[in-house]
């Protein structure tokens, strides 16, 4: 018999409270206190583990959401749930707990990831594009397309779910392209803001909230009440420091009015980010630099700027890292840039295009566009609620709020560090609980994207709607998930021509055809089944799971989903080819019939599943299944509906390359 009981005196520091262990229970367990005012550092593990609350009361969080607790509750959590314990009372809330393995129920917590935010709104951000020119298929691989796919399989699952973006209009990209054309920035950003807009509209992935910030009558004064409020923290002030000019014309110099070495990759960058190595600069240590306007080196100055000491949020970054999914690349990034000396990041520059703080210290400077962007992604789900009568406050934001961005690796630094120091200084309350994909470059032909060399591919140049679905499942097999990939014009050709028009559509084609020409035209019961039969069942079952899998939260990869739509096409082929032999002969009819209805079941969920990928294919298919719009994730594979007419002999799903280019499609 072991008898523990609880000993003050032998608690220790951890996970942000005080713990002791408790030897031979045969489980892991241990007694805990929480101090009052004080919570436990966000866990997640593969364990079962239990609280018991053995005094005191405070709130237990589980994945955003809240439950009080108090002496006597017992709370159960599943592998893999995020879960903080906090004190809300005025006592010590002292608790007992107890914790597993059991790997049956880990695996099984694992495949419902799928499902695990259905009961949170998710705002879902695509990087707001910069407004100085459209948006070409390396732009629209990654974030846009990324963003479209995850909101519609949520949805799918029932997930409240918004993909959101806008045009981030103050950029001094924006600027430099406006003296380029001889135009006001304002009018600049106007036009391309409109533009990217409508090559979102023609990828099938226009936002559900499209935020142009400078449109928007509330937002500069809004955002001047953000910067305040970091004013206020005392996590910022204004400093003197080093700063370039031109030494021609006298222009203080960021961004893209400077470009040089990278100080810490050596890559040629432009002033502040390194797209390379993805970390950021001070400007004045960037070597050999050059001023744009003139060619010109720069001379060295100094300005007086607010500044963030960033190093001194270290561990907030970290236990913000530590509580969403954070890909190990990001957090690779943020241990980089804090093991560099101390670095103080200004958070405004000298500029006449952009919003002006109200602060004294900031007359003739602008807030810089990224750490403004910081406040833009709260405005924007505060527009959105106001336009669907939700009660969603930038100035508020909740704890229940799920964000997940998408976006370029060239912007880690600012969403994965930047923006984290930031929400901590402006909102200390608030648990900031944010996922985050990245995508790295995509490469045209082998080279980079470029508008200057006319290397680019624009979405106006290739999206129509009869070509927008083959374009976007060619983006998803290779977007850059994880390393840089290719788009090549014959290789996007031969995956239409061979793929989706010589496989998928001759197979479907084909099908209809012999249920018409077998059946009538409607689908047959299944008959007899043989172990073959049942074998391809559990085969399209395998690959549901797996796409679920794919596009699900926590595993998200347009790569993996387009993978298994294939397999999923190439398993059906080939099922379809050995029982081609017998089909025919009265005396095997009624198992033909069984190989019929499961081929057809194929392609039920074959529409079911492309639906976040590959929108219009599948409301197609499904209509000459004979079903609607799919509108809901399989939760297993089923017969289609015997008696439902089919039309698929005739269908056309996809046209070929030249029909695009000659516009016959």
């Amino acid at each position: 018999m072991i008898i523990s009981k609880y000993d003050a005196d032998a608690l220790r520091a951890a996970l942000g409270i005080e713990m002791s262990g408790i030897e031979g229970a045969g489980v892991g367990a241990g007694w805990g206190r929480v101090a009052p005012g004080l919570a436990s550092d966000p866990d997640r593990h593969d364990e079962t583990e239990v609280f018991v609350i053995t005094a005191g009361h405070g709130e237990v969080v589980v994945e955003g959401r809240r439950q009080s607790v108090e002496a006597g509750s017992m709370v159960v959590f599943e592998p893999f749930e995020t879960h903080v314990l906090e004190n809300t009372g005025e006592d010590d809330l002292v608790f007992l707990t107890m914790y597993w393995r059991d790997a049956e129920r880990a695996g099984q917590a694992a495949s419902k990831s799928a499902g695990r935010l259905t009961e949170r709104p998710q705002f879902v951000f695509s990087t707001p594009p910069t407004p100085n020119g459209d948006l070409h298929l390396g732009h629209l691989s990654g974030p846009y397309l990324g963003a479209d796919a995850y909101v519609r399989f949520q949805r799918m699952n029932g997930a409240e779910a918004w993909h959101l973006t806008g045009s981030d209009d103050f950029q001094s990209y924006v600027q430099a392209a406006a003296r380029r054309d001889g135009r006001e920035p304002s009018e600049t950003a106007a036009h391309f803001s409109a533009e990217i807009a409508a090559t979102l509209e023609l990828l099938d992935a226009a936002p559900d909230q499209y935020t142009v910030t400078n449109a928007d009558g509330e937002y500069p004064d809004a955002l001047r009440e953000f910067f305040s409020r970091l004013v206020s923290s005392e996590g910022i002030a204004a400093k003197e420091a080093p700063a370039l000019f031109d030494a021609a014309t006298g222009r203080y110099l960021y961004e893209v009015d400077v470009s040089g070495a990278c100080p810490t990759c050596h890559s040629t960058t432009s002033g502040n980010i390194c797209e390379e190595c993805g970390e950021p600069n001070s400007v004045v240590d960037l070597i050999d630099p050059v001023a744009s306007a003139s060619r010109t080196k720069p001379r060295t100055g100094t300005a007086t700027r607010y500044m963030l000491p960033l190093h001194e949020y270290r561990q907030d970054v970290e236990e913000h890292q530590r509580a969403g999914r954070t890909p190990a690349r990001l957090r690779e990034l943020a241990h980089r840039i804090f093991q560099r000396a101390p670095y103080d990041v200004a958070l405004t520059h000298p500029s006449d295009w952009g919003v002006e703080p109200a602060e004294p210290a900031a007359k003739g400077q602008v807030m810089w566009v990224w750490p403004e962007m910081a406040y833009g992604f709260l405005h924007g789900i505060q527009s959105l609620g106001r336009r669907i009568g939700r009660a969603w406050e930038a100035s508020a934001p909740a704890d229940d709020w799920k964000i997940v961005h998408f976006f370029g690796y060239d912007n880690s630094f600012y969403h994965s560090v930047l923006y984290p120091a930031l929400y901590k200084l402006a909102h200390p309350g608030w648990k900031a609980d944010i996922d985050y994909h990245v995508n790295e470059f995509y490469l045209l032909e082998g080279a980079k994207f470029s508008t200057s060399r006319r290397h680019a591919i624009w979405g106006k140049d290739i999206l129509t709607p009869d070509s927008v679905d083959a374009v976007r499942y060619f983006l998803a097999r290779t977007r850059p998930e994880g390393r840089r990939t290719n788009f090549e014009t014959a290789a996007f050709g031969r995956l239409l021509d061979e793929e989706l028009i010589g496989t998928w559509q001759h197979w479907l084609r084909d099908l209809g055809e012999r249920v018409s020409k077998e059946y009538g035209g409607v689908v047959p019961d299944a008959g007899r089944w043989r172990p073959e039969h049942s074998a391809f069942l559990a085969r399209l079952e395998n690959r549901r799971r797996a796409l679920t899998q794919a596009l699900s939260a926590d595993a998200f990869s347009l790569n993996q989903a387009a993978e298994e739509l294939g397999a999923l096409v190439r398993d059906a082929v080939r099922f379809s080819a050995q029982e081609a032999s017998t089909a025919g002969i009265e005396r095997w009819s009624s198992e033909s019939r069984t190989a019929i209805a499961l081929e057809l079941a194929a392609a039920q969920l074959l529409a079911q599943c492309a639906a976040p990928v590959m929108p219009r294919f599948a409301g197609r298919l499904s209509a000459a299944l004979g079903g609607s719009e799919p509108d809901t994730w399989p939760q297993t594979v089923q017969l289609v509906e015997p008696g439902t007419a089919v039309d698929l002999t005739d269908a056309v799903f996809f046209t070929p390359v030249a029909a695009h280019e000659s516009g016959q499609a």
